[in-house]
């Protein structure tokens, strides 16, 4: 296989990971303001100490170049998608898509990321273990349900603000 620059370790290990990292924590500044309105070299200064201490840990850059494929793949099919609710859309220049519509679609992206974050880290394995083994699967059954019933109380709990009027 024919190696280019872009597959060299030192591109893939740290300068692709730490420009990644640098750009987000830099826009997540700036945007929130935390450090203070107006205050870019103090933004980009914490961005750098981030991006750098990121780029010293293996597992940390592992996990990111694990999880970009996902990313990568996640944004073609959202663009496919994006298109295709477009060609059936009314016709007009912006799509409007139903809130509800828009929350499912957040939500079971929300869901695909944690997933995908357990199984670049491994604990998607360490999981199934528990629910094969006959030790661990009594707490973690027990824990799912737990989940469940809290998930159940929320809904019902919150979801007839309607009809209190």
């Amino acid at each position: 296989m024919v190696e280019t620059i872009l597959s060299s370790p030192i591109i893939t290990e740290a300068i692709l990971p730490f420009v990644l990292i640098f750009t987000v924590v830099y826009a997540i500044l700036q945007k929130s303001g935390i450090l203070g309105k107006d205050k870019q070299q103090i933004d980009a200064l914490v961005a750098l100490v981030v991006g750098l201490i990121t780029i010293t840990f293996a597992n940390a850059v592992g996990i990111i170049n694990d999880l970009l494929p996902f990313l990568a793949v996640s944004i073609v099919l959202i663009l496919v998608f994006l298109i295709l609710v477009a060609m059936v859309s009314t016709g007009k220049e912006g799509i409007e898509l139903h809130p509800g519509f828009k929350w499912t679609i957040a939500i079971l992206a929300f869901i695909a990321v944690f997933i995908a974050g357990l199984v670049v880290t491994g604990a998607w394995t360490w999981l199934a273990n528990k629910f094969e083994t006959s030790s661990g699967a009594s707490w973690v059954t027990n824990i799912v349900f737990i989940i469940i019933i809290l998930v159940a109380f929320v809904i019902v709990f919150l979801g007839d603000k309607k009809k209190d009027k």
